[in-house]
């Protein structure tokens, strides 16, 4: 079912500050995963937050009005935003394990390119300028620049291989975002549609674990409860309804295109928190991300 197109506003003050913070807690979330994959794989962490913020978010829901006729009525939208939620997740996790933290933050946040060409081609309200075009370039490139493989970098070939696989989870969040402005879910409550993100994740992720071992794998130490209660609480709870609240006020194409400064953060942390390398090339492709966002998401 298509919606009727809603005209979003561009990006204000209120808005900039609050996509620094939604960044700042994604840059995190690669390296909060990566720092205790040897305790608990990534896929059984990423089954284990969602089925931990499920309860949460349907609650949540509940409050809002948010009942079983609801669910129902946007069920098939609903199955498409949880396959593409899923997808991200599962290349995400499985990408850590070949792929640098920092690595994974820059090929997930290729995102928003993928996300504003469709928006420009099958959402009124979304077409970019000329300007916007150009910005998207240049933080493209400079994302190129900045992860240039290393010659000091060990096993080049598997970390290849895991910024594949992090394309492949940007490629999956960007379909998330055509299909939420493309179906009936684009009115529905935020609480709602991470519902059922949450749920197919654990449903269709739950039973790959299980047939994987990986509970076998796990150990319970302070630093693994301390990721999971972040990952839970802050991740899949707050940063979630706050990304989803501004996707229904603003354009997605430069929220989307400001979210470039994410892979900034996320190799910020990997270097301080996992000693992750730090060259000239990713100083002069961060400098051309941050001109691009200028550009993208100046009103």
């Amino acid at each position: 079912m298509i919606s009727t197109p809603m005209i979003r506003r561009s990006m204000d003050q209120q808005a900039i500050l609050l996509m620094i913070l939604f960044c700042v807690l994604l840059g995190l979330q690669q390296v909060m995963i990566k720092s205790i994959a040897e305790s608990m794989p990534p896929l059984s962490q990423m089954v284990v937050r969602c089925g931990l913020a499920l309860p949460l978010i349907a609650f949540l829901a509940w409050r809002q009005g948010v009942g079983w006729a609801q669910y129902r009525q946007y069920w098939a939208a609903g199955l498409l935003v949880g396959l593409g939620f899923t997808g991200e997740f599962a290349f995400l996790a499985w990408g850590l394990e070949y792929s640098l933290a920092s690595h994974m933050s820059v090929f997930l946040y290729t995102a928003p390119i993928f996300a504003a060409l469709g928006l420009h081609f099958l959402v009124p309200g979304e077409q970019l300028t000329m300007r916007q075009w150009v910005g998207i370039l240049c933080a493209f490139i400079g994302m190129l620049v900045a992860m240039a493989p290393s010659a000091d970098i060990p096993d080049i070939p598997h970390v290849l291989f895991g910024d594949a696989l992090g394309l492949c989870a940007g490629l999956c969040w960007a379909a998330t975002t055509l299909v939420l402005r493309r179906t009936a879910l684009n009115q529905t409550p935020p609480s709602q549609i991470i519902a059922y993100q949450l749920a197919a994740l654990v449903v269709l992720l739950g039973p790959v674990v299980y047939g994987l071992g990986q509970w076998q794998h796990i150990e319970l130490t302070i630093g693994v409860v301390a990721s999971l209660t972040f990952q839970t609480l802050v991740i899949s709870f707050v940063a979630l309804l706050l990304w989803f609240a501004l996707l229904a006020r603003y354009k997605a194409s430069q929220l989307g295109a400001f979210s470039f400064l994410s892979p900034l953060f996320g190799v910020f942390f990997g270097v301080i928190w996992l000693n992750e390398p730090l060259s000239w090339n990713f100083i002069a492709g961060g400098l051309a991300i941050l001109a691009g966002v200028f550009c993208v998401s100046r009103g």
